[in-house]
Order: C-alpha cells, then sequence, then structure tokens
C-alpha cells in the first residue's frame, strides 16, 4: 500500500469493517477514505464512520488522473475477487490488490494480537502431539453447487442436515438417526447437525485429546498441520472464528435477522433456565462482536458442556415462539443461536482457553 495515494476498501459489512479497523491499527498513517460496493441494496450507507458508495456512480465522478492516484483494497471473498478485478480495470484503475484469504489471516492475526483479544491459534507455539479430531460439516440439498470443488481434509465429515425432511440425499452420514431433530432443520439450520452431534457422537468416554466441530459446506476453518499440532500441547478447549464488528454494536444482528417476538421469546427463556448468563447479557450486547455461523471446534468435553446448555434454550424458545415449529421455515433458531454462541463463550472466556481462526467463505 502506497502512502501517498487514496486508499479505498472495496467490499462492506463486518467482514469490511474487520479489515478496516485492523489496518487503521497497524497502519495509522495510512488513512481510508470510503467504502466501495456492486449495489447500494442490502449495504448501510456508513461504516466505520465512513461513506459506503456504489462503485459505479463513484467512478464515474472521478477523472483519469484521480484514478491513477487511487488504491482499492479488494476486502470480499477470494471467489468475487477475480469479478471485481475486471471491473475496476474495464473503469481505468490500475492500483488495486486482492487481501486473500491467506493475506487477510495474517492482518487478523496481528490485528488482535495488538488489540489483546480474541487470541489466534498461529500465536501459539507448534506442539508436537496430533489431536483427534472430528468436524461434521452440515450441507443441505437446497445448497447450491460450490463454483469450485474443494478438496475435504480427512478429519472433515460431510453429513447432511435437515435429512427428515426431504428424500433427496447429500451426504452419506445424515442427521436423522439415532437421537436427533433433524424435521427441525428448517429453523433450526446447521444446528440440527449440532444436536445429532451432541447426542450421538459426545457422550461420555475416553477423551484425552479428541476435539470436535462443526462447520458448514460453504464455512468453515482452514487448519494447517501446525495449527493442529497447537491445539493438546497448548491445552486449547475451544477454537472459533475471529468474530465480526457490528455497528453500532451486536443488536444491530439481531435486529436485521431475528424478530422482535422471537427475541423476546429467547430472552424469557435464557431468563427462566441460564438466569446468571441473562444478567450478563445486556452489557456483552452492548459490544460489537459476533461469532457467526454456528462454527466451532472444541474438546470432547466443552463441546458437550455448551450443548447441553444450548438446546434446552433454543426449545424453550421455540415453545414460546408463535408460530411454531413446523409451521414456519424461517431459519430463526440458528440466528439466535449465534448470539447464543457468542454469550456462552465470551462470558467464560476466564475460564476457557480459545483461540481463534479465519473462517473460510466458499461460493
Amino acid at each position: 500500500m502506497e502512502n501517498g495515494m487514496n486508499l479505498i476498501i472495496y467490499g462492506a459489512q463486518g467482514y469490511a469493517l474487520g479489515v478496516y479497523e485492523a489496518l487503521t491499527a497497524l497502519y495509522p498513517r495510512r488513512k481510508i477514505s470510503c467504502f466501495l460496493v456492486t449495489r447500494r441494496k442490502g449495504n448501510p450507507r456508513v461504516l466505520g464512520g465512513l461513506p459506503v458508495k456504489e462503485f459505479v456512480a463513484y467512478a464515474g465522478g472521478l477523472s483519469r488522473e484521480e484514478k491513477r492516484h487511487t488504491e482499492i483494497l479488494i476486502a470480499t471473498p477470494d471467489q468475487m475477487q477475480a469479478e471485481i478485478e475486471e471491473t475496476l480495470e474495464n473503469h481505468g484503475f490500475c492500483h488495486y490488490s486482492r487481501l486473500t484469504f491467506e493475506r487477510r489471516e495474517e492482518l487478523m492475526k496481528l490485528f488482535h494480537v495488538k488489540l489483546g483479544k480474541f487470541l489466534p491459534l498461529s500465536a501459539l507455539p507448534v506442539g508436537c502431539h496430533m489431536p483427534f479430531v472430528r468436524i461434521y460439516m452440515a450441507k443441505s440439498y437446497r445448497d447450491k453447487p460450490l463454483r469450485e470443488d474443494v478438496p475435504l481434509p480427512e478429519y472433515v465429515f460431510p453429513i447432511q442436515a435437515g435429512t427428515g425432511c426431504c428424500d433427496v440425499r447429500v451426504a452419506d452420514l445424515a442427521d436423522n438417526t439415532g437421537e436427533h431433530i433433524s424435521e427441525k432443520n428448517g429453523n433450526y439450520c446447521e444446528l440440527t447437525v449440532l444436536y445429532w452431534m451432541w447426542k450421538n457422537k459426545l457422550a461420555e468416554g475416553c477423551e484425552a485429546g479428541q476435539y470436535y466441530g462443526l462447520c458448514q459446506y460453504r464455512r468453515g476453518f482452514d487448519f494447517n498441520e501446525d495449527d493442529l499440532l497447537r491445539l493438546m500441547d497448548n491445552d486449547v478447549d475451544a477454537v472459533l472464528p475471529y468474530p465480526l464488528p457490528y455497528e453500532p454494536d451486536i443488536n444491530a444482528h439481531h435486529e436485521r435477522y431475528i424478530k422482535e417476538a422471537d427475541w423476546n421469546a429467547m430472552l424469557q427463556a435464557l431468563g427462566e433456565l441460564q438466569p446468571e448468563y441473562a444478567r450478563a447479557f445486556p452489557e456483552l450486547l452492548g459490544q460489537r462482536y459476533l461469532y457467526n455461523y454456528n462454527v466451532l471446534l472444541a474438546k470432547k468435553s466443552v463441546l458437550r458442556n455448551y450443548c447441553a446448555w444450548l438446546f434446552p434454550i433454543l426449545m424453550r424458545t421455540e415453545e414460546l415462539s408463535i408460530p411454531k415449529g413446523c409451521r414456519r421455515c424461517d431459519r430463526y433458531i440458528g440466528y439466535i443461536g449465534e448470539t447464543l454462541e457468542t454469550l456462552y463463550f465470551m462470558k467464560n472466556a476466564d475460564r476457557l482457553n480459545m483461540v481463534h481462526i479465519g473462517c473460510r467463505l466458499a461460493v
């Protein structure tokens, strides 16, 4: 990034906001003037105190000389970057660079080390003991095919979420075996897989060095061998994705995705079943970071305890919601799960050894 040029971030929402905050903290001399988006719809008008501008209108207002002195950082998921590059070239921009997943991972590592929060997994020393790792990747028959086939590590096992809701099969494993809530997938999303794991894979038993996790077929961790070797010897309890920032706080997430009546039902359920967490909730909602996607990896015992805490709250929320059950199919329980995951792990950050890693988005 050249210091004398006008710097702009192409992207919006929490992904781009996190990049902006990292760059501002790590490179305070570089001034970022605005964010660019392809379309205005669904994007904020202001992010990080800076305007969010529609690209075509912005580009049309610049002279050729101004474009030559403008640097654009493409801060979007990797699979979108080539198309954005072509658009920039077609509009006369020549100074741009991709913030690839690997570059963003390094940027966020440096930022969170400086921030002193959300410790990166890669900041830990590499150990010499390889743990047992099993991550279940939730898939749905509704999923659109990925543009590119991504080879899965041997510890990732695809499992169909919502198998009990359809006759189509997209994975060898299914979440409607054993004890399950597969038929609730329309509201629980990938959490029907987490419930299946809890009831069928996380029972008491040998668990030294055993880690279980949940990911989605589009969103998952990108561990390398060194990352896995850091788990046991550093006694890591849980690995979570770097949280995304929201403005002005994480209330913005539930206001966008969760109806007020459902939110109130969750608050009532939390107060009935976990009053200590209910008392801590208002302070947590006033901060800006949220764990998205219901993606995590944890020691077997830690994940079991989390599930035993989470699902009674979700099921009581469902009882209190109107309409409930199969009479609706709007993913509200899945969205609530993201907020509850944030509550549980941030409240227990002092007693759990938690680390973080990037969450790769495939399209």
